[in-house]
């Protein structure tokens, strides 16, 4: 059997070591760490789907902090602007920074008090419209996203540590050291086959995408681009709401990847009740949950866990779409920029 030609979407993905890179070496704007986080009356966080979910772990080390935020995606925050007060931190992501949410927010909410901008477009409508403009640096993408979903967490964690007063530097250094280990996951889509070749012999195959804490950003990002580049249906969770209502669907036939750190009980619990029922339980992380398969992350930081936990998402999405008959990322109904609300 003639091999499948290699899609866009995964010459993408072999290009974000470089797009990584390129983060790195990119120099804040000096004005974020003039900011005093205190002068503001709330922080808002907005985006529009893995723009958004990038900002989960954001949103958690603010939170921790004492601050007053709201992580809320661009289509309600345009049903609710009265958010935005003039006392505001508004925090945009847009991987395009022109998408329809975002052009309408910015073109129908204009009270915060300073805008940050982050984005891969420079000459974007939200780089214009920014106070503070904050690259991705993530290149040319094409199809689905992969390497300027990799580049906004680090662009937001950095930016968070710019706003907080904190040294970058080990933050920095420690993804760079990382960056092999990061190279080698990329090669290594031979275990996610095995999951995919063994998910197609059921009937009626579904995926399941759990995640805790700052995890739950690659849970959610994570089916959102296996349904995007793979056509194939999955559902992404946080934490203990997949007891309400979705264990129903699981057991036979179902892939469930649980993302963390390893340290809570509710994915423990979970990863032992999933695999009684014949669920197929796969840990994504640095601890094996309850006796199930692991696809090992490196777990000294939750950035580096997350970028790590969503390459073998990647490989996920491409070997689903492979077997679903699809070119992985490829777009049938939609295209890279989403311009209609």
């Amino acid at each position: 059997m003639t091999a499948a030609p290699f899609s866009a979407y995964e010459k993408e993905l072999e290009q974000q070591i470089g797009s990584l890179s390129d983060q790195l070496n990119y120099s804040l704007p000096e004005a974020l760490n003039t900011l005093d986080l205190t002068q503001y009356d709330r922080i808002v966080l907005a985006g529009m789907g893995s723009s958004d979910y990038a900002l989960i772990p954001i949103e958690r080390e603010l939170v921790a902090r004492g601050f007053a935020v709201w992580r809320i995606d661009a289509g309600r925050l345009l049903d609710m602007p009265e958010l935005v007060t003039k006392q505001t931190l508004l925090w945009v992501t847009s991987q395009s920074g022109m998408s329809g949410e975002i052009v309408a927010m910015l073109e129908n909410i204009r009270t915060a008090k300073t805008l940050i901008g982050v984005t891969n477009d420079a000459q974007s409508l939200l780089a214009k419209r920014a106070n503070i403009l904050v690259e991705l640096k993530s290149g040319e993408e094409s199809t689905v996203s992969a390497k300027s979903y990799l580049n906004t967490l680090v662009a937001s964690f950095r930016t968070l540590y710019a706003l907080t007063g904190q040294d970058e530097t080990p933050l920095v250094t420690r993804v760079s050291a990382v960056l092999p280990e990061v190279a080698e996951i990329i090669k290594n889509r031979a275990p996610v086959q095995a999951l995919t070749d063994r998910l197609f012999t059921h009937a009626k195959p579904r995926v399941a995408l759990i995640g805790m804490g700052a995890d739950a950003a690659t849970a959610l990002t994570g089916a959102l681009i296996v349904k995007e580049a793979s056509k194939i249906s999955a559902e992404g969770f946080v934490g203990g709401e997949f007891r309400h209502g979705p264990m129903e669907t699981s057991g036979e036939g179902m892939l469930a990847l649980l993302f963390g750190d390893g340290s809570d009980i509710t994915l423990q619990t979970l990863a032992c009740d999933l695999a009684d029922n014949g669920t197929e339980v796969i840990t994504v992380g640095p601890v094996v949950y309850s006796g199930s398969q692991q696809l090992p992350t490196p777990g000294e930081s939750p950035l580096i866990r997350l970028l790590c936990a969503m390459l073998w998402v990647q490989h996920l999405t491409v070997t689903l779409a492979r077997g679903n008959g699809m070119v992985p990322g490829e777009f049938l109904y939609g295209k890279k920029i989403t311009v209609k609300i």
